[in-house]
């Protein structure tokens, strides 16, 4: 949260506008669940010593799962991409070598995009605060929009059926006004995510932008 929002604390002369920076990882509107990473975490040990991090190690390690703060589950045997990437970076930086780090990127192809749109990671460069001290001289935050977001409200899904099928904590529910006479509205709020994976799942096809989420399957 406190990296999210360098670029409105301390503003310049562009991405000083939060709406501006969220909007273009939104695509659509119901795909507007956003996954977060950050780099490099250091250790109030590790805090004492200044650590040498470039841009490119940075904007590197922030496409790594392991630094990824959601538990998704990785599946490789699932077609799943980035839908758009938004890095703040935030030190002593020369937009040349962002300009390198992301041609880099690229030619390694260390982050596979949905077919339908841009292929590109979007950079906003932010100031550190005059008033902490860091341990490193450049630091990441990744804003990301990925369809393996989906397999965390899969999991979800997987909970509720066990604990529906075994009617659990259910009287807890009927004691509600709004469910004395039944439970229709979690059954509506279950197809409402499932038809939220489906669209994640359809995400990652070329011809999403004309799918009809009224014949899904």
């Amino acid at each position: 949260m406190s990296v999210s929002t360098t670029t409105l604390r301390y503003p310049s002369y562009m991405n000083n506008d939060l709406v501006g920076l969220i909007a273009p990882l939104i695509p659509t509107p119901r795909l507007h669940f956003l996954m977060t990473g950050y780099t490099p975490l250091t250790t109030d040990q590790e805090g004492q010593s200044v650590r040498k991090t470039s841009v490119l190690d940075v904007m590197r390690r922030l496409l790594q799962p392991k630094n990824m703060m959601v538990s998704t589950a990785l599946d490789r045997n699932a077609s799943h991409c980035y839908i758009s990437i938004l890095n703040i970076i935030q030190g002593e930086v020369d937009p040349t070598q962002v300009h390198k780090s992301l041609q880099r990127i690229r030619e390694r192809k260390l982050a596979q995009f949905i077919p339908w749109g841009p292929a590109s990671i979007q950079v906003a460069l932010s100031r550190k605060s005059p008033y902490i001290q860091s341990a490193h001289r450049v630091s990441g935050l990744m804003l990301a929009n990925h369809t393996n977001i989906s397999s965390l409200f899969d999991r979800a899904l997987q909970q509720y059926d066990k604990l529906r099928k075994r009617e659990a904590f259910l009287e807890q529910f009927r004691k509600e006004k709004m469910f004395e006479e039944n439970l229709d509205e979690l059954d509506n709020s279950r197809e409402v995510v499932e038809c939220l994976v489906k669209e994640y799942q359809a995400a990652t096809k070329a011809d999403y932008l004309t799918w009809n989420p009224n014949k899904m399957e």
